[in-house]
């Protein structure tokens, strides 16, 4: 007997998958955001506590939230934007949005995101969205790509089309949790493989958290030797550097 799938719900994937919504398609989005909340209060993804259905956190714990004002570069991309600082007060929902055990993790970080990177005008630099990529190891294991849930949730705000083909994770890697920075750039290289496809276009690239940026550069370097013609990386969180932990502690 063939196994099901464990897979999140996830509110935008039956109403875009490779197309920009039109506004008919964000209509019924909304309409069908606003039925669920009937059947299935939405909650805050970091503390649990039922809020409207079209809210993102609760108003204590959006307060909480620490807006990423920091700088980063990406080698090779042209900019890098992140919603929020990765601490304790995101943290719940971030570990939701992995384990798939909350709808609205995906839409509040996804649309937080969505409008940062709006108002940096990135939605008129670009032509795609695409997530970073897992194993095919590893989503056996987890069952779906959180990147890929954030990533539907940016491209349905920014009306732009997510692209899921055209780049993948051709070789498995170790987990980059516990490894040095020198270690997470070795253990990613030449992990990637981008398509033909992408030449020419201009790509938003998006991930749930980023640490020291291995990821993100290795895939915008396979991005751009497919002959992406720009890419601008985005992450929901990202982490503080262990200089400014020490200042502020």
């Amino acid at each position: 007997m063939r196994a099901v799938e464990r897979r999140p719900y996830n509110y935008a994937k039956k109403l875009r998958i490779n197309g920009a919504l039109n506004l008919g398609d964000d209509m019924r989005f909304l309409w069908k955001r606003r039925l669920l909340h009937l059947f299935f209060p939405t909650r805050c993804p970091v503390c649990g506590s039922l809020i409207g259905a079209m809210e993102r956190f609760c108003a204590e714990c959006t307060a909480k939230l620490s807006v990423y004002s920091g700088s980063f570069n990406i080698e090779g991309a042209e900019s890098f934007t992140a919603a929020f600082d990765y601490d304790e007060n995101v943290k719940p929902a971030i570990i939701l949005l992995k384990n798939g055990t909350d709808g609205n993790a995906a839409y509040a970080l996804g649309e937080a995101l969505a409008e940062r990177l709006k108002a940096e005008g990135i939605d008129k630099k670009t032509d795609v969205v695409i997530p970073a990529p897992m194993h095919k190891r590893d989503i056996r294991r987890r069952g779906f790509n959180q990147s890929v849930l954030i990533a539907r949730e940016v491209g349905r705000v920014l009306g732009l089309p997510v692209d899921t083909k055209s780049v993948v994770k051709s070789r498995h890697t170790h987990s980059q949790k516990e490894l040095s920075r020198v270690s997470r750039a070795l253990n990613l290289k030449s992990a990637f493989t981008a398509s033909a496809d992408i030449k020419g276009k201009n790509v938003l690239l998006i991930d749930d958290i980023c640490t020291t940026g291995s990821t993100l550069r290795e895939i915008t370097s396979a991005l751009k030797k497919a002959g992406a013609a720009k890419v601008y990386c985005a992450c929901c969180c990202k982490t503080r550097s262990r200089k400014y932990e020490s200042e502020t502690n």
